[in-house]
């Protein structure tokens, strides 16, 4: 009777055992993240008045079923390589290792251009012709290899047009690598790649020197290329009036924190979110 009960004892205790584990097991799993889903972030000059980027998001959908697309912007004024790049840069450092960036601002498609994928040392990943539009990441960011896109597999298939290798490569590319694809095998190693000439603002013994390089749309502000830390340099305080020269123009308008710091209607001077030196109306 008494090995009776420590029998019954025992086979309790395994059982918990085993039950226990069970438990850990399903624990651990249940705490597992979910997998990521793979993210491209597009950016174009195409407009939307058009087909064109809806039928580079089917191409993309075909591919990769599972990837979640991102719009940048597809309103990039036509051909303008730099204003691309700026949008571009600005976005990428609120995005994660791993994501793709399919970026379409090709004045040069069908010529001579490399058609590239570029990966930089933070993990992201650039398919986008070689014109450029890498420079301002590349030059913060760090580039870890380039290759062009050459693999018929990583494009639409045989007919390639001349005209539109966003559908035709680009797109094609992007999905292929949020598929999860190794990136070498889109096509051989790219040693140097366009780039921009950086603007850089000049500090002289009177003050600072730029370019008034943009708009800040829809609200008008004048963008320069005068980061805020070397305009701080001159001495300014909040409030204070700075004398500007645009053109042949003098104005004097007052370095302000944000735009009620004036009477509505009124001018200031400010560094903007992005840490550059701003022009604009209240």
């Amino acid at each position: 009777m008494k090995m009776g009960r420590r029998l019954g004892a025992s086979v309790i205790l395994v059982l918990c055992a085993l039950l226990a584990g069970c438990t850990s097991t399903a624990n651990r799993e249940a705490q597992k993240e979910p997998a990521r889903q793979p993210v491209i972030v597009f950016m174009t000059d195409f407009g939307t008045a058009n087909d064109a980027v809806a039928i580079c998001k089917a191409v993309i959908m075909k591919i990769a079923p599972d990837a979640r697309i991102m719009d940048i912007t597809h309103q990039v004024t036509p051909y303008s390589i730099e204003e691309g790049a700026r949008f571009l840069s600005g976005v990428t450092p609120y995005y994660g290792p791993g994501t793709v960036f399919l970026v379409v601002v090709d004045p040069g498609v069908g010529t001579s251009r490399k058609a590239v994928v570029v990966k930089s040392k933070k993990e992201q990943y650039f398919v986008l012709p070689d014109n450029g539009l890498i420079t301002p990441v590349g030059d913060r960011d760090g580039i870890q290899g380039a290759r062009e896109i050459t693999n018929p597999n990583w494009m639409i298939g045989a007919k390639v047009s001349s005209t539109f290798h966003g559908r035709d490569i680009f797109s094609p590319a992007a999905a292929h690598l949020a598929a999860g694809e190794d990136w070498t095998l889109v096509g051989p190693e790219v040693k140097q790649l366009v780039r921009l000439t950086p603007r850089e603002a000049k500090v002289e013994e009177k003050g600072i020197t730029g370019e008034i390089f943009a708009l800040d749309d829809p609200f008008g502000s004048l963008i320069s290329d005068i980061p805020g830390d070397e305009f701080k340099k001159l001495g300014y305080t909040l409030g204070e009036n700075v004398r500007v020269r645009l053109g042949d123009k003098t104005i004097i308008v007052p370095y302000s924190r944000t735009f009620m710091d004036v009477a509505v209607g009124e001018p200031l001077l400010y560094v903007d979110s992005r840490g550059r030196i701003e022009l604009g109306l209240n």
